[in-house]
């Protein structure tokens, strides 16, 4: 799990996309963003591991389509370290199969690349707070994306008995944190729907993130989808 930026401290943003043009649009917009700095810009996927070396960001806005090192890899790549960077894909089109592979491998969102720019600032805001950055019907578009999608019994009958494995795992309380967190919900709806402050829904979340071994809210939504219980 990468660390989350500590409240009043600059938001790291390395951008990794091949279009020039599009670099510079978010370049713009992140430079006129209070408490947000651009610390990088790279053109591939290849030169996302040695940048985030260098440059330490708490966020990479990362394109999927790249010439020589796709998003999907160099997302795969980041996440498997400590302390990772959250990634937050950015997109041209609505959802497809590349972005679910994202989210698998460990991407924290996405952002389609004409998203207004407060919303590409407030996505920032919130993966680096730890929060979820997808809305309830953006989460439920991806899980059903999931569930429509044409995939072999073979595939996805080990995947629903690894997901029942993992919910195993969670106590009641744990249980109905991330069956909560799989339907989109905030820190704040959970702990409104469940009696719990927003520290202790924090907290749980936290600890269902590291029983399931997972990256973020949103492989918890789909492990949730997997075992059938969302």
């Amino acid at each position: 799990m990468a660390v989350v930026s500590e409240p009043g401290t600059p938001i790291r943003v390395l951008i990794a996309d091949d279009d020039a043009l599009v670099r510079s649009a978010l370049a713009f917009v992140l430079g006129g963003a209070s408490g947000i700095t651009l610390v990088g810009e790279v053109g591939d996927g290849d030169e996302v591991a040695a940048a985030v070396d260098a440059l330490a960001p708490d966020v990479v806005l990362m394109d999927i389509r790249m010439p020589r090192m796709d998003g999907l890899a160099a997302t795969e790549i980041l996440r498997r370290r400590r302390d990772a960077p959250e990634v937050i894909v950015l997109r041209t089109f609505n959802a497809d199969d590349h972005v679910l592979q994202a989210l698998r491998v460990g991407a924290s969102g996405f952002l389609l690349k004409d998203t207004p720019p407060a919303d590409i600032v407030q996505a920032i805001r919130t993966v680096a707070a730890g929060d979820v950055m997808l809305s309830p019907a953006v989460t439920r578009q991806l899980i059903a994306h999931v569930a429509s999608s044409d995939e072999p019994a073979t595939d996805s009958e080990p995947r629903r008995a690894r997901a029942h494995e993992l919910i195993e795992r969670l106590s009641q309380r744990e249980r109905d944190v991330a069956l909560a967190v799989g339907r989109g919900l905030s820190n704040a709806a959970i702990g409104a729907e469940l009696y719990m402050s927003v520290a202790t829904v924090k907290a749980y979340v936290s600890r269902v993130l590291t029983k399931l071994d997972l990256d973020n809210r949103v492989q918890v939504a789909i492990i949730t989808h997997d075992a059938g219980l969302n």
